[in-house]
């Protein structure tokens, strides 16, 4: 691959220098057809083309591979033994291989402890800082807690001109079990010769303790002496002294020397306490302790503010932030009624309302309380007092206390559960951090304030923030640690998440950005850093941020290789690799490399592919990729939009940023809920829709989100289906095959064979995962697994069966030449054309898969090898099959279902998707792509913004509609526009 400028041509990578390309010669991993690619380093490369085409083959499989083997070969003797049996990449030869981070797409973590600022490490920062850096303050007095020092209470005497008289005094603590004689005795042989004790009306007096002692000898003062020196506040007088300077006007070393051994020695006999009186001025007390106002504080440290460690999570929630409580909305479930109305459950019965609400309605007028007005109307400091009371009338606080009062009746524990539910905690506010850890702050938040507010304001706080001299030179680099990942957060578009965010809420597309934000954090230079589709769940707003985080790593020093699919991450690339032409056994080459300048020239010349040899493509192949950027290849727009009569109403949807929305789906029509990242879709049909249906429909589910009302045709829908990106198996035997019941069918036409029938071969011998035709040394899998210390553990071929996961003699039933494990190494495409003329059963449950666009996967592909999008369109073909008894009346619910698609490819989704509307089933889609919302009979725009200032439904309607939207009014208008 020939290079003379950076825009001519590739031809031969055989003499190209390693140190300006990453350099890959004959790869044959998977259906690549032996490629030669050099990627220039430094640059922002995306690799494109056809769901299984060989994109990840060559990007994951073959470069991250070898890069990975490479840091392998690096470590102990341990590790490298394993080396000799890890397969390396199929290819002749890789050179200038930079140290590679991968950032996959990962099924988000279902930690319950897990939280947005864990996974990013911003917290552990936040913890440093705090601890390092942060001042406490007493939430009695406000002010700010110290520890005072031997050298605090020397500068305090020194504050005064020289000959000023000064007394070191310390408490003086009598032991229960001990005379006020006895102590005194005690002090005397310490060498102390005198006390302080409190005089009343004449002041402080200086007693010699030798004249008390001899006092409390005779029996007739003794009782006196004891009685009022008990009674009165003793001090040990430690030193007494005279402010001294030298002749140059500083303290004098020795007196100073002697202030501070008697200070030191008075915190030594007063527990921590010390007493200076600067005679005839003034009287201060110091403590080396750390506590003020009566209340001894936990000094900052790293574990204060860990709720994962005992030490520091909340003593009430345990650090989960949420505890068993009375629910709010349980309590008032319907917010449009007012208090006269019987807003208030619990006290609508009549005795209860007796007692408890009669006194309210009664008295209302006396604190003017608006009893007619509905709940969701009254002012936060109104639906408070409810809560709170006065003397007027009892609030709800006061009534459950007095229901747990009385939970020994049976009645009352029924109540009290009725009306219990999981809330945020109380004492922490959701933070999980013990309360104290709220009273240290640093530029005037808390860290309980700041991980409760959207990663936006937290940016703009630490951007501002300005520190006295030595805290700052203190946090300095944290500070610096913190700034760059809250930014990398902001620009993968994630500023409305919290940093207490639990990561087992978020979606997968915000998962993986935040792992990428992680990365990006860290960055290294001079490394490779391979992303896999980084733009999925992103709106196409949040790209062009995307984008310029990308080419922030580039211009690092960074190789940064995308596999991608989006538009805009394209258009923005240093150089474009079209891998294709087609997906499977015929994918596999190269079939375009180049920069959007020679794109451009090829367009102006009328030829689609580069003509740069071997190397830039060959004309002869179709590049589907180039076709679609440059308007040749388009997603047809619908002739027509479906209307609907029937509809599916939710009301007063309020959860997480919802502001009690109402919402209609038609039914019998595809439908596309839109809108920015964070804006409030997964919440609104995840969350609240989906839930709120099983529930209607008597299907156990987990609780819905919070609303109002569910109402409509819903005797139109007998069956709802979330077809979102979870695996379709947990286990490695999970595969695509068996997940759409074909495999069954398989067992059975192998089972059917002469030689399995002279054998007695049953449909179970063709299983691999019961014993009888499995091969036992991998149990079926097909690999055996190698456990590593402090790795990954390594997955090696069997050496029993040579990864067929069959017996040799199973292996020798064949069906037209093919054994049972040739047919499961076949792709979807291969084995419907492989049936089709024989057993066009096989051929018919296969179909779907065909239709869906995933052709190219393997039939025993392992479930936990698929990305979320493929998982996602095979479950799609399960329905698309005759397996859905409920077939035109069902519900289906798609979570971004183009993840991981092509251009191309998203025509024969719509194509499956629009089908199953055609047999009179309903479909809503979660989705960011504009190619489907172009192609949807109707769009529910949320927004406007993400987190708190999303959440409002922005527009309902037809594309055609939606477009006619002011330009800068909705996000989604604004790039719809020129697609309809």
């Amino acid at each position: 691959m020939t290079q003379t400028t950076e825009t001519e041509p590739l031809r031969s990578v055989d003499h190209l220098d390693p140190k300006q390309f990453i350099i890959i010669k004959g790869a044959k991993v998977h259906n690549l057809k032996g490629i030669d690619v050099a990627i220039p380093r430094n640059k922002l490369v995306v690799l494109t083309g056809l769901s299984g085409s060989g994109k990840s083959s060559l990007a994951f499989d073959t470069l991250f591979a070898e890069g990975q083997r490479m840091y392998v070969e690096s470590l102990s003797s341990y590790a490298r033994q394993f080396l000799g049996r890890m397969e390396k990449p199929e290819v002749e030869y890789i050179k200038g291989v930079s140290p590679a981070i991968a950032i996959e797409q990962k099924v988000s973590t279902r930690n319950p402890r897990s939280t947005v600022g864990t996974s990013t490490e911003i917290y552990d920062y936040l913890k440093l800082l705090f601890a390092r850096a942060g001042t406490t303050y007493s939430p009695v007095s406000g002010h700010e807690v110290r520890k005072d020092t031997v050298t605090d209470v020397v500068n305090y005497m020194y504050a005064y001109e020289a000959g000023q008289r000064v007394m070191i005094m310390a408490p003086l603590r009598i032991r229960e079990d001990r005379t006020l004689a006895y102590e005194l005795n005690i002090l005397l042989q310490k060498g102390y010769t005198r006390i302080v004790a409190d005089g009343g009306p004449t002041g402080r007096q200086v007693l010699q303790i030798e004249d008390v002692i001899e006092s409390t000898t005779d029996s007739e003062l003794a009782a006196t002496v004891e009685k009022r020196l008990f009674s009165a506040d003793l001090e040990i007088l430690v030193d007494r002294g005279t402010v001294l300077y030298d002749a140059e006007g500083k303290p004098d070393e020795d007196n100073q020397y002697r202030f501070s051994d008697s200070v030191q020695t008075a915190f030594n006999e007063g527990d921590g306490t010390c007493r200076v009186d600067i005679v005839g001025k003034e009287s201060r007390t110091f403590s080396d302790k750390f506590e003020l106002d009566g209340i001894t504080f936990e000094e900052p440290s790293v574990n204060l503010f860990t709720f994962n460690n005992p030490y520091g999570a909340c003593r009430r929630c345990d650090g989960f932030g949420k505890v068993l409580g009375i629910d709010p909305d349980l309590v008032i479930p319907d917010k449009n009624l007012s208090v006269f109305e019987g807003a208030i459950a619990p006290w609508r019965s009549e005795k209860m309302s007796e007692e408890f609400l009669r006194p309210l309605l009664k008295n209302g007028i006396r604190f003017d309380f608006p009893i007619h007005r509905p709940y969701k109307d009254l002012t936060p400091a109104e639906q408070e007092l409810l809560w709170k009371g006065n003397k007027y009338f009892d609030g709800l606080n006061s009534f459950f206390n007095y229901v747990e009062s009385q939970t020994f009746k049976v009645q009352y524990r029924v109540m009290l559960s009725r009306y219990r539910g999981k809330t945020t905690c109380p004492e922490c506010r959701g933070s999980r951090l013990r309360k104290d850890a709220s009273y240290v702050r640093v530029g005037g938040k808390s860290i309980t304030d700041l991980v409760l507010m959207p990663i936006t304001q937290v940016t703009t706080f630490f951007h501002e923030l300005e520190l006295p001299a030595h805290q700052q030179q203190v946090a300095n680099r944290i500070l610096i640690e913190i700034r760059n990942r809250l930014d990398y957060m902001e620009r993968v578009g994630l500023g409305y998440l919290t940093l207490n965010r639990l990561t087992n809420t978020l979606s997968g597309g915000e998962y993986q950005r935040i792992k990428l934000a992680t990365s990006l954090g860290s960055a290294l230079v001079g490394s490779m850093y391979i992303l896999d589709e980084p733009s999925i769940g992103l709106h196409p707003r949040d790209t062009q941020r995307l984008v310029s985080v990308l080419e922030s790593l580039r211009d690092m020093g960074n190789t940064v290789i995308v596999v991608e699919h989006e538009e805009e991450v394209m258009r923005s690339a240093d150089q474009l690799i079209d891998i294709g032409p087609d997906a499977g056994s015929l994918g596999g080459h190269l079939v375009f490399q180049g920069t959007w300048a020679e794109i451009a020239r090829n367009e102006e010349q009328g030829t689609g592919s580069n003509e740069s040899g071997d190397i830039g493509g060959t004309n002869s192949m179709r590049s589907h990729t180039l076709d679609f950027l440059t308007g040749r290849e388009t997603v047809p727009v619908p002739s027509f939009r479906r209307k609907s009569a029937n509809f599916i109403d939710l009301k007063g949807a309020r959860e997480n940023n919802l502001k009690d929305v109402d919402v209609r789906f038609p039914l019998n029509t595809l439908t596309v809920v839109t809108g920015v990242s964070g804006s409030g879709k997964s919440t609104l049909i995840r969350k609240v829709l989906y839930p709120a249906l099983l529930r209607q429909k008597g299907d156990a589910a987990e609780e819905a989100g919070k609303y109002d009302s569910l109402g409509g045709s819903l005797d139109r829908i007998s069956s709802v289906e979330m077809i979102d990106q979870n695996p379709i198996g947990k286990s490695s035997r999970s595969n695509p095959v068996t997940y759409i019941k074909a495999y069954d069918y398989l067992r059975q036409v192998m089972a059917d064979q002469p030689v399995s029938k002279a054998r007695g071969y049953k449909p179970s011998h063709f299983s691999f995962n019961v014993d009888g035709g499995r091969c036992e040394v991998c149990q079926g899998e097909g690999e055996v697994k190698i456990e590593m210390q402090f790795m990954a553990d390594i997955y090696l071929k069997c050496e029993g069966c040579g990864g067929k996961r069959f017996k040799q003699e199973i292996l020798e039933v064949t069906l037209h030449d093919k054994n049972v494990s040739d047919i499961l190494d076949m792709t979807v495409d291969e084995a419907v054309a492989f049936f089709r003329t024989f057993e066009s059963k096989m051929a018919d449950k296969l179909q779907p898969l065909q239709d869906v666009g995933l052709g190219y996967i393997g039939l025993g592909q392992s479930a936990n090898t698929l990305s979320g999008g493929e998982a996602q369109r095979v479950k799609l073909a399960s329905f698309l099959g005759k397996g859905n008894p409920n077939k035109g009346s069902t519900l289906f619910i798609f979570d971004e279902p183009t993840t991981g698609l092509h251009f191309h490819d998203i025509r024969k989704l719509l194509s499956a998707i629009n089908a199953l509307v055609n047999q009179g089933d309903s479909v809503i889609i979660i989705e960011h792509n504009m190619e489907v919302i172009k192609s949807a009979d109707h769009v529910i725009d949320l927004g406007r913004e993400g987190g708190e200032t999303g959440g409002y439904v922005t527009f309902t309607g037809t594309p055609e509609e939606m477009v006619k939207l002011p330009k800068g009014e909705n996000y989604t208008a604004d790039y719809l526009r020129g697609k309809v």
